[in-house]
């Protein structure tokens, strides 16, 4: 039965990795908690056993735009579905409340703090009683964890589920969290019963690649001139004042480059993510307010030019590229000033001691994935308990292992440094005195007096940045948290700094270009031949998602035209055959895709 509305709805012959025995425990009437990469499928997970079921599926997710853009999808495939948020009418909320009444919804999707009104659980309740819900679908559930990089605290309430419908089963679903994580959305949302359903967390298209921050809007520009022209792309920056200043750079370069933060109003975050969503050859530059439940599966790369908090934001952030499976980048500059930024913001942010501790782990955790030497996919999948070992021979330390240099005498030099101007200076100043410069601050503080003044002329500038750097990220010294940017000693340096540990670093390359497999481009995967029939294929899908309101994917995906390149199909059945065309679709928009294909042969 699952696998009948996998073909006649989505049009799939076949479920992925875990799918099936989710589907399976859900009609079982068991709780399942999901952990599934972007781009895994989790969706289908709760779907289609609400379709199966007699009543109603009630998806909780914490985003107004993903809830629209799933709700369409859905409707596209002919599944009855509509979402109950603040966008929508009285009037239209009313109806949509008659028509749950009616039996005539199969998929209700609702933001978590609406669980908190009356009336909405009122309407839960009697629909309990009349045995017409089949599920609850907890979207995003990291969001419930005060320790994750996305915490929502209205998720904090989602208990009541278990404790108000304790017959109704529940599903909890995210694609990041780490085993804190884990044990916390299983606290917190009661599901101590629940079937684990882990799938490994490699997203094998996905290239990974971190360099040296130099001038990063201009690496950032030879990046996508080298490799990405004509490709969608996300942007992150740290602040509003840098996404606003790299999309009017990167506009006035000739690229569709648009902005999106919490500061800008609802209507521009809104138009922006339209036309993200609906068109090609876009790039969003934005901070971490945009991405949650972003369903584009074209995104070729994901670019950071500052550091995210944790390895789980960065995980999260660089899995919206590729969701359709084919090659994509993840790309990513950082510094010292990276590390000391964001160590001082959390250092002086809310929260008590432990929280605060937790946090610098997380960080420390990313800045050791900066620095590694060996395979990068391998310490990313370490991290979330994968023990992987064999090189991926698709990030950047694969396929351009970085040079390493015995650094026992530069580390004792720059952490005696440290030690003898009182732990009381930033880097810039640390390397004034071994250098051996004569600024006005070095005068001042009288440091040209220091037995370390003038003892690392060895190494240039860009040099000792490097080694201080790394030994930030080494855990060897820390930043203070005055807000001045001081580097202070840790105790694991001890060893080191009397010469009875040895330490290797690795060498920053003075240019790091890759030809990254997403350079290409879907048209140019397709013999020459058959480019004027996806030029039209694409044209058409355009042509009706416009008249629609939807972004193009919500019609078909890149993988299904390219399906129907290769099958060619003639006639209703034929097309059938094609992956991702349902019997919905095929008598929305078969017609019209068959007469292109005819047309253009």
């Amino acid at each position: 039965m699952p696998l009948t509305v996998l073909k006649n709805t989505f049009g799939y012959d076949t479920f992925r990795g875990q799918q099936f025995e989710i589907i399976e425990a859900l009609l079982a009437n068991k709780d399942a908690l999901v952990l599934m990469p972007t781009g895994g499928g989790k969706s289908l997970c709760y779907q289609i056993p609400a379709l199966l079921g007699d009543g109603l599926g009630v998806v909780i997710s914490p985003l107004i735009a993903l809830m629209q853009d799933q709700v369409s999808a859905l409707r596209q495939l002919g599944v009855p579905a509509e979402f109950l948020n603040s966008s929508l009418s009285h009037e239209r909320q009313r109806e949509i409340e008659l028509a749950i009444g009616r039996n005539e919804v199969k998929l209700l999707y609702m933001a978590p703090e609406r669980l908190a009104r009356e009336e909405t659980l009122e309407m839960l309740t009697t629909l309990v009683r009349k045995n017409r819900i089949s599920l609850f679908a907890i979207d995003e559930a990291h969001c419930v964890s005060q320790w994750g990089h996305d915490f929502r605290s209205e998720y904090l309430n989602l208990n009541m589920l278990h404790q108000q419908f304790p017959e109704v089963p529940r599903i909890a679903l995210t694609a990041t969290a780490d085993a804190r994580t884990r044990r916390e959305i299983v606290e917190r949302l009661q599901l101590e019963n629940a079937q684990h359903f882990v799938s490994g967390f490699d997203r094998p298209n996905i290239q990974y690649r971190v360099g040296i921050k130099d001038q990063p809007r201009q690496q950032l520009l030879e990046f996508i001139q080298a490799e990405q022209m004509g490709n969608s792309g996300i942007i992150y920056c740290l602040s509003r004042k840098a996404v606003d200043a790299t999309a009017e750079w990167l506009s006035l370069r000739g690229f569709t480059a648009l902005a999106y933060h919490a500061g800008l109003p609802a209507s521009v975050r809104k138009q922006h993510q339209d036309r993200f969503l609906r068109e090609d050859n876009i790039m969003m530059v934005a901070t971490i307010a945009f991405g949650m439940g972003i369903d584009k599966p074209d995104v070729r790369f994901v670019a950071h030019l500052d550091l995210p908090k944790s390895i789980e934001a960065y995980y999260q952030e660089t899995g919206r590229a590729g969701r359709d499976g084919n090659p994509a980048t993840a790309w990513m500059v950082y510094g010292l000033q990276d590390a000391i930024k964001l160590k001082q913001m959390m250092e002086q942010g809310d929260g008590n001691a432990i929280f605060k501790l937790a946090e610098a782990q997380k960080l420390d955790a990313l800045l050791g994935f900066c620095e590694v030497t060996t395979c990068r996919r391998n310490t990313l999948l370490n991290y979330f308990g994968e023990n992987h070992n064999n090189p991926c021979g698709n990030c950047d330390t694969c396929l351009l292992p970085p040079k390493t240099w015995d650094a026992s005498t530069a580390a004792q030099k720059a952490l005696s440094t440290i030690h003898r101007s009182g732990q009381r200076f930033g880097v810039a100043h640390l390397i004034s005195i071994l250098t051996g410069a004569n600024t006005q601050k070095i005068q001042q503080f009288h440091h040209d007096k220091l037995s370390t003044y003038g003892i690392g002329k060895e190494l240039d500038a860009t040099q000792w940045r490097s080694v201080f750097r790394q030994l930030v990220a080494m855990n060897f010294i820390t930043v203070d948290i005055s807000g001045y940017g001081a580097l202070t000693l840790r105790e694991s340096c001890r060893a080191i700094l009397k010469g009875e540990q040895a330490l290797t670093l690795r060498m920053d390359p003075k240019v790091t270009r890759l030809k990254s497999k997403s350079a290409s481009k879907s048209a140019q995967r397709i013999e020459e031949e058959d480019l004027p029939l996806w030029v039209a294929l694409r044209k058409c899908r355009k042509d009706l998602a416009e008249s629609l309101g939807v972004p193009p994917y919500v019609i078909f995906h890149d993988a299904t035209l390219l399906d129907m390149i290769s099958k060619r199909p003639s006639s209703k059945q034929a097309l059938l055959s094609v992956s991702g065309v349902g019997k919905s679709k095929m008598e929305k928009f078969g017609q019209q895709f068959m007469d292109v294909i005819e047309n253009t042969l």
